[in-house]
C-alpha cells in the first residue's frame, strides 16, 4: 500500500480516491484553506475547490470537518502522532525508569506521610 504525507498527516492510496484528492484532503486536514492549497499546489483555487468536492461527494460529506472525520474513521488519513506514540509507549514499557515501576501499596503511605512533613516544616519555617 502506497502513502502520501503533508504535515502531520498520512493518507493511504487505493481506497477509493485518486492521488491528488487525497493530497488535497489530507491539506485541509492539516487546516490549509482553498488559496493556501493553491499557492502549495500551483494551481488555481477553483480546481482544488473541485478536488474537494469530489471527495466529499465520494464519501457522502458535505462539510469540511466531516469530510476529515469520515476519512479518518475510514482508514483514508491517519496522523502521524499515533504512530510516534505507539513507538514512544514501546520504548517506556522497555524502560527502567524507577518512576515507571509498579508501587507495592505500603509505599504510597509512606511518600505521603514524608510530602506532609515537607509542607509543615515549609509552612513553621
Amino acid at each position: 500500500m502506497q502513502f502520501i504525507s503533508n504535515g502531520i498527516w498520512r493518507g493511504n492510496l487505493g481506497l477509493g480516491l485518486a492521488e491528488r484528492e487525497l493530497s488535497c484532503l489530507l491539506a485541509v486536514a492539516a487546516g490549509l484553506s482553498d488559496k493556501e492549497i493553491a499557492k502549495q499546489d500551483g494551481l488555481s483555487p477553483r480546481s482544488i475547490k473541485g478536488r474537494i468536492e469530489s471527495c466529499m461527494h465520494k464519501l457522502g460529506v458535505f462539510k469540511r470537518p466531516a469530510l476529515v472525520a469520515e476519512a479518518f474513521r475510514r482508514g483514508l488519513i491517519s496522523p502521524l502522532l499515533i504512530a510516534l506514540c505507539a513507538i514512544l509507549v514501546g520504548q517506556s514499557a522497555t524502560n527502567e525508569n524507577p518512576l515507571n515501576r509498579i508501587r507495592r501499596p505500603g509505599e504510597r503511605r509512606v511518600e505521603t506521610r514524608v510530602a506532609v512533613r515537607r509542607i509543615e516544616t515549609a509552612l513553621t519555617a
